[in-house]
């Protein structure tokens, strides 16, 4: 079985009230930045370049602390894949997103509409941590 290992972040912006940024993917489900490590990448690295190619955002505060993981399986040209991803919560204070090819469109909502939206559960539970976080 094939091994992956990527990196994400759940990223918000504080500017009038707090939203998190969620992103529409081909496959119809949304869910937050993230993207495969490459070689000699620490995961804060991988989840920085995923960000700024994904998003055009550069400006992330990552908050000290925060850092959780989820791990799936999937298919891919006929193999199964396993994939654990690294999850950090991150601030911008960018609004603006240059969307890459790699998705088909971005929201920014608040807390409870943002969970409404979240496709899989493993997503939901990381919005509840990091909600958890920022409230404490």
């Amino acid at each position: 079985m094939k091994e992956e290992v990527s990196a994400g972040i759940i990223l918000f912006n504080d500017n009038e009230d707090r939203k998190f940024l969620l992103l529409n993917y081909p496959s119809k489900h949304w869910d937050f930045v993230k993207g495969k490590m490459e070689k000699d990448e620490t995961p804060h690295e991988t989840a920085l370049r995923e960000t700024k190619e994904e998003t055009g955002i550069s400006d992330v505060e990552f908050l000290e602390g925060f850092e959780e993981e989820i791990e799936y399986y999937f298919y891919a040209d006929n193999q199964e894949i396993h994939k654990k991803v690294i999850f950090f919560l991150g601030k911008t204070k960018t609004k603006d997103i240059i969307l890459s090819h790699e998705h088909l469109d971005y929201i920014w909502l608040e807390f409870d509409n943002a969970l409404n939206k979240t496709t899989y559960e493993n997503a939901k539970n990381l919005l509840l941590k990091s909600k958890e976080f920022l409230d404490k």
